[in-house]
Order: C-alpha cells, then structure tokens, then sequence
C-alpha cells in the first residue's frame, strides 16, 4: 500500500499559499507595470525622516535627534535605527523582494490561513477565511492612506494567536516558537494600537480556554501554556526591546503623557481639555472618530451610509442630473459626482470608505455560532463584539468611558474606528470554522434547518428590511449637508441639490442591500446543495470560496481600484522644491527654521522634507511643544517665531491682476526680528508651575527676558533677577541634529537662551562648556538655557540617551535566543514529522482540540 509522502500532504496548502499569493498580485496588478499607491501618511513619513537621512547618507550613522519637525524631537520616533533586530530584518528581507503593495496584502492572507489551519480547518476554508481577512474593506481602504504599519499588525497578529492557541493545547515549543516569532513581527510593524486591541482578544482566549482546561482536570496543561507563552513573550518583546523601552519612555513627554498644566487652562477655540491633567489624550480628540450604532449595518450592507466621503455617483444619479438641469457641463457634473459628491453621512469628520465585512461571510459567520462545538465559539463572539463596542467610541460611551478611564494605557490611543479591523478577523474565523464544523459533522438538512432560517433572518431579512422600509428609520442626512455643498463650489444654491442627494444616498442602500441578499442566499443555496449531497465538496468549497472574495473584491475596488495607482516618480512630486525653497535653501546660516503658513503647519511634513520647520506632521509631537502652540502661539506668534529660531516665514503668492489664471506660488518673507540659535538675556522671571508659565509665554518678549519655571532654581545658581550681557555673544559654529557646538563670549556670567527644544535635560540631552558637564535648564517652556561663566567658552549639547545603549544590548541577545528558539523547534518538528505514520492526514494541522467534539449519536431504546 502506498502511502502519501509529507510533500504530498502539504501539497493542498502550498497550492493554497501560492492562491493567496495571486489573488493579492491580481488586486494590486498596477505593481507590475511600476505603478504604486500615493499612501499621504508614508510621505509625510519620508519627508519627516529626510533630515536624519540626508545625515546618515553623508556620515553613514543616523543621528537620533531630527530638527526638521516641531523645532525638534527624538529621531528614533522618526526614523528608527535598530542594528540588532535580525528576525525581523530577515523576514522583512524576504517580504521586500515580493510586489510593492500587494507583499503587504499577502502577508495578512498568509498569517491568517496559519491561523485557521491551526484552529482545523482545511486547506479550502482556511483560504477562503484568509481571503476574507485580508480584502475586508476597513482594512483594504487603509492603504491607501498609507497605513501600511496597520496592516501589517493586522497580518501578524492572526500569526500570533495560532501560537497561542497551539501552546494552550498543549503543543508547547511549537506555539512558543510560533508566539515569539508573530510577537516580534507584530511589534515591529510598530501599530501600538492594533497590537493593543490585539491583546484584548488574546486575554477573552485565555479566560475560555483556560476555564475549559481548569474544569476538565488540565490544570497543568494551561499552566505549562502560560509559561511557554510567557518566555515566548519575554524573547519576542526584548527583540525589540530598545524600541519599548524608549516608546514607554518617550510616551510621558508626548501628547500621550500627562499634562502639568492643570483644568484652568483652555485651548484657543476656549474649551477646557477633557483629560490632560490625567494623562493621555483628550477624550474629545480620542473619540472623534466612533462608528455609529447603526452606521454598524455597513457590516452587512457597504453602502447603508453612503459609502465614502467623497463621490461614488454616476451620471444615472439624481445629483449629476441636478447639477446638469443647473446649466453645469456634463463633463464637469460627471467628475463631480463621481469624486466630489459627499454621498457619506454619519458623524466620522471624514471616511475613506465603510467598514465591510462581506454579506456572504457574516452569513456563514452566524451560522457557525449555531454548529460551531465548545466554548472556542464564544471566544470568537466575544472577541468580534468587543471590536465593535471599542469602534462605537462616543456612541457606546457608558462602555467606552470606563475602559478609557482605568484600563492602563487605552488612553493614549485614538480612532477607535480601527478596531473593526479586528473584528473582521473573528467573523472570518468563525465563518470558515463553522462551514468546517457542518463538513466534520456531517450534519443533514433536516438538522441543520432551524440554524440556516434564522441565519437567514439575521442577514438576509435585515437586509430586506433596510431595502424596503430603510427610508422610514434612517435620515440619509447629516446637519452639515448643506455646508458642505456650499464649500465643495455650489454656493447659495446648495441646499437645492440637497434633496436629489438623499435620493441617491437612498438608492445607493437598496442597492446595496439587494446586493446583500442575492449573495447570502447564493452562500445558503450552495450550503443546500452540499448537505443535501447535490454537490460534492470538490465543487462547494471553489463555490463558497468565489462568493466570498467576489463579495469583498468588488466592494474593494470602489474605494481602491486601479486609478488609484500612479507611476512611482509621481509620487514625490509633493516633494518638488518650490522657487520659494530653492531661495530658502541658498542662506546656509547653521539652525535656522522655517514657518510655513500655505496650509496647516502642524498637519503637514512637506516644509520638513526641504527645511528644519517648527511644525510638522506627527500623532506623538511633544506634549509641552504641542501646548505652547495650541495656548500662547496664537497670542505671541511673532515672539516665539523668534524665539524659536524662525528665520523665513512662507506665505501664499498674491494673485498677479495682469495675469489672473496663473496659480501664484509660495514666497519667503525673511523674519528680521529672528534671535538666532542662542542669545544672552537680561531679565529672569521665575515663575511657580506650568500654569504661570504658561501665562507668561503669552506676553513675553524672549529677547530680552526669560521665564523659568522654579524647579531650576539650582541651575540658575546666584545669578540676579536683572542681568548686563552687553558685549556678551554667542553663536552656533557646528550643527548635527544630536551635536550642537556653540562658541561664546561672556563679559559677565549670564544666561544663555538655545532655540532647541528641552528634551530629558542631563540624562539624553546633555551639555559641556569647555568638555565637562554643566546643568542645563528648561526655560520659556520648551527651550533650554545655560548659566554660562565670564570668559570664552566652547559649549557642546549632546544627545545619547542611555536606554537606546540598554535596548541595543537587550536586542541583540533577545534576538539571538528568538533565533535558537525558532531554529530548536523546527529541527524538533521536522525529526518528528520523519518519524510519524505516513497515514497522518495534515501535518500541519494540531490535533483536534477536545472541546469541539461531533454531533453524538442518536440513542435507541433498548428492547
């Protein structure tokens, strides 16, 4: 008798794999023809990163301070240098080689289909839940915006569960190995949040799957898991240990942190912050993106609220006949409503495009609540609704609230929208385990019709419902409709394309919704066919599996399609020196800033990527920095220009009136009023906290005086209130981001001023005069200063934090273990494989978990 070989039965998932594979390259196609998606959030990244990359290329070693966004931050939250993270490094190598875009996708797909596998599904359903994960439509419309580190966090993290789930059932050094080696990536995608939510759903696992094993006599077994996976987790975290270390640090002086100044203190527009002097963000920024309740129906039906922002109509809407019988050019009116018309209106400030879990798929996935055996089930509708109670943020605020006020660390993050990314994960589990559960069961019509009616009820007869009486429970309008209008061209007569707008928003939904039920009933119709041995598994599984992924590519390429893709030297057009620049660019005066005032300094990197800028684009700007712009820059703007060094300021062009349809281009306006890189000042203002300062920075003229807060009195030692620098000078003679070398000249012992931000003064900014220590200070908020003797000097500020040297040590031998980890058990695995019966039916797949069991035997009675 022959037996298959182990190359045989891993056939069907390699087959599988490689599908995975083409159906990302098939969405993402324009990679291969050297097109690649604009992502706004990876240039701003790169423009954000161009100052410590410009250094390392002329000295081969990145700086760990940048200059070049809000007037200075550490440079490892910009561009990170870890030489010592080989795993990492040596999978990404690998993923780098796949198509631009499209590794990303399948990277998701990959880790899920490992995933499912381990939960026991085949090789089939473990695609098609894959599948499902990756082209969910949340997560899809992400790249586009650039949030490549998400997605990966999203792939990884399905990685990282099957690891655990193999430890806590007993497969110990295997779910170890796998742990680390997801956990390591997970964190090196670098998306705090997601691996955050992430561990929400892991600690749900390990309360079910440990009362189970408790309650069955395996209390050993869950204990011989937890450790495993507790040295899994201590490898994988200390492989990237310098960026935890530094990320937890750094997090205290961000906007993350608390806040030293207190409830009295109001931001410009007069609103006090809900939740900065208890650390972490404001609850009105944190929740200023939350789904909906209802707007939750997008689940089922994409278009229920209109889709995205911006457009999606065609010329058989009543919106472009509207603006047609307005005397609008077709031509005009066409590209309009395709890419302007604000068909969304829920209460998201802006949204690329729903959240879209599949018709098809939510069908299958209640179904297999009902057929699904053991508690693993309620782990997975467990962990889906608490992904959609964390996106309804303010709307769920009873819930929400409580866990963003005393769950630690829930504060710091925003957008609680992106959990739904996750939930996507447990509806496809559960949808392909299901599906696995009724094949495993051999489950017949009769016992599986109740569970497939009320499926269908729950899907479908909703879906009915919002087609046929949607307009009589939701509005299809939001309270800023008709300003909207009016600001995308319209003007006064706005509010008359109100009225064919909601029609097609109305259309849109029963479209959608019919949509909807067409493609669960084609799922339940195939279900049928297959149970009532119509059909046989070789034809049900390819069916199910192109209903999925045409339900969710489809959706998809709404949102992203192929005119989303632009040739790669496009791309850095953004970053095309404008005359204004290449004018800035001559002065080669050391430190200077720039002030960019065409659109919003603190939203946006492009000043960053030609010049040092005092704003910037970045979610974990300084606390104190932040603070000062928000409360004293707009009472003082040209004080702290000054103050901070802002040497050009960039204004929009002025129309030229003999030529008004030349767009007119940025200039430079020189600031003569600027203090340069260091000053001596004559008066000190001591004041009593964060608040007085605060005050004081909204009158102060830096020129001449200094605020400092009392806690440095030390620092300033003997010095008078009233101090005579004439004749004192100062100047910066060297400049690195992370090296700043000054020469000054005091006539008398006085204090000096550095238009450089003050950032862990005497532990990772440190200063010298003359090559030994000398405490510096903070002042005027957020700048240091430097009692400086009588006579010439040479003063050194050096930057070198001492847990970026701890964390390196720490990667290099976490890493190392990881690795001898990793390489232990697949020896292990592939000796054991060598060995095993060649009649095992996958290799891959862990043995059958004891809590899902098959329907048991009908009982007879006895004679």
């Amino acid at each position: 008798m022959n037996h298959p070989t182990l190359f045989q039965r891993l056939r069907p998932h390699l087959f599988a794999v490689i599908g995975l594979f083409v159906l990302a390259t098939i969405y993402f196609l324009p990679v291969l023809s050297g097109k690649t998606l604009s992502m706004h959030d990876v240039q701003e990244a790169s423009a954000a990163a161009h100052e410590i990359r410009e250094f390392a290329r002329e000295t081969g070693e990145k700086p760990l301070w940048t200059d070049a966004v809000f007037s200075g931050m550490p440079g490892y939250m910009i561009d990170f240098h870890y030489p010592y993270i080989l795993v990492y490094k040596a999978f990404t190598g690998f993923v780098n080689v796949l198509p631009n875009t499209a590794s990303i996708l399948f990277v998701v797909m990959l880790s899920m289909y490992i995933l499912l596998v381990v939960l026991g599904c085949n090789s089939w359903l473990s695609a098609m839940g894959a599948a499902a994960y990756g082209l969910g439509t949340f997560s899809v419309v992400s790249l586009e915006a650039g949030h490549v580190s998400k997605l990966f966090a999203l792939g990884y993290g399905a990685g990282m569960l099957a690891g655990v789930i193999l430890a806590l059932r007993g497969r110990y050094l295997l779910g170890a190995a796998l742990t680390g080696f997801f956990l390591c990536m997970e964190l090196g995608a670098n998306h705090i949040q997601i691996t955050y939510y992430l561990f929400m759903t892991v600690g749900i696992y390990v309360v079910v799957e440990g009362v189970t094993l408790a309650r069955t006599g395996k209390s050993r077994q869950l204990l011989f898991g937890l450790a495993t996976l507790l040295l899994a987790g201590v490898l994988a975290a200390g492989s990237f240990g310098k960026r935890l270390l530094i990320l937890n640090q750094y997090t205290k002086e961000s906007i993350r942190g608390k806040s030293e100044l207190t409830a009295k203190t109001t931001n410009p527009d007069g609103k006090t912050p809900s939740s900065e002097s208890k650390g972490g963000l404001d609850k009105d920024y944190a929740f200023l993106y939350s789904y909906g309740k209802a707007e939750t129906l997008t689940l089922l039906i994409p278009n229920v609220y209109g889709g995205g922002s911006i457009g999606g109509l065609g010329t058989d809407s009543e919106f472009y006949k509207a603006l047609v019988n307005r005397g609008i050019d077709p031509s005009a009116a066409k590209q309009f409503a395709e890419e302007g018309a604000p068909t969304y209106w829920g209460d998201q400030p802006i949204l690329g495009g729903p959240a879209y879990a599949g018709a098809a798929l939510l069908f299958l996935f209640v179904l297999g609540m009902f057929v699904i055996r053991g508690p693993i089930k309620w782990w997975l509708l467990g962990a889906a609704a608490l992904m959609i109670m964390l996106a309804w943020g303010k709307n769920f605020m009873f819930f929400n609230e409580l866990l963003f006020d005393y769950l630690p660390y829930l504060n710091k993050f925003r957008a609680m929208t992106m959990a739904l990314c996750l939930a996507q994960l447990f509806l496809a589990a559960g949808a392909a385990m299901g599906i696995q559960a009724i094949v495993d069961q051999k489950l017949t019509f009769a016992q599986l019709r109740q569970p497939l009616l009320i499926s269908l009820a729950a899907t479908a007869g909703v879906a009915l419902i919002i087609a046929v009486m949607g307009s009589a429970f939701l509005s299809f309008q939001r309270p800023n409709d008709v300003d909207m209008l009016a600001r995308t061209g319209l003007g006064e007569a706005a509010k008359d394309f109100l009225a064919p707008l909601i029609s097609d928003r109305q259309s849109l939904m029963r479209s959608d919704a019919f949509r909807s039920i067409i493609l669960i009933l084609l799922s339940a119709g195939a279900i049928y066919l297959f149970i009532t041995n119509k059909i046989k598994s070789a034809v049900f599984y390819p069916i199910l599996f192109a209903i999925v992924v045409f339900d969710l590519f489809a959706v998809d390429k709404r949102f992203l399609n192929s005119a989303d893709f632009v040739p790669k030297s496009q791309v850095t057009t953004i970053f095309d020196p404008t005359p204004a620049d290449g004018q800035i660019l001559q002065d080669k005066t050391l430190g200077y800033r720039v002030f960019d005032q065409t659109g919003s300094f603190m939203e946006s990197n492009r000043a960053s990527y030609f010049h040092r800028s005092i704003g910037g684009y970045n979610t974990t700007r300084l606390r104190r920095y932040n603070e000062l712009i928000n409360h004293a820059f707009q009472n003082n703007t040209l004080h702290i220009l000054n103050m901070l060094n802002a040497k050009y300021v960039i204004q929009p062009g002025q129309p030229d009136p003999n030529n008004p349809q030349q767009q007119p281009g940025p200039v430079p306006i020189p600031n003569p009023e600027v203090l340069g890189a260091a000053w001596f000042v004559g008066n000190i203002q001591q004041v009593a906290d964060a608040d007085a300062e605060m005050a004081a920075m909204k009158t102060l003229n830096p020129r001449d005086s200094v605020v400092v807060d009392k806690r440095f009195a030390a620092q300033l030692g003997n010095l008078p209130a009233q101090l005579d620098h004439t004749g004192s000078t100062i100047q910066l003679t060297s400049y690195r981001p992370d090296k700043l070398i000054y020469s000054a000249n005091a006539t008398r012992d006085g204090l000096a001023v550095f238009s450089e931000i003050y950032y862990r003064g005497h532990e990772d900014w440190q200063a010298f005069i003359d090559g030994k220590p000398a405490p510096h200070l903070r002042a005027n908020y957020v700048l240091r200063a430097l009692r400086i003797p009588t006579g010439k000097h040479n003063i050194e500020f050096r930057f070198d934090p001492p847990l970026a040297r701890l964390g390196d040590t720490i990667d290099l031998i976490c890493n190392v273990l990881l690795i001898a980890l990793i390489g232990f058990v697949v020896f292990r695995e592939g000796r054991s494989r060598s060995n095993q019966p060649t009649t095992e039916p996958d290799p891959i797949m862990p043995p059958a978990p004891e809590n899902v069991t098959p329907s048991k035997p009908t009982k007879t009675k006895s004679r």
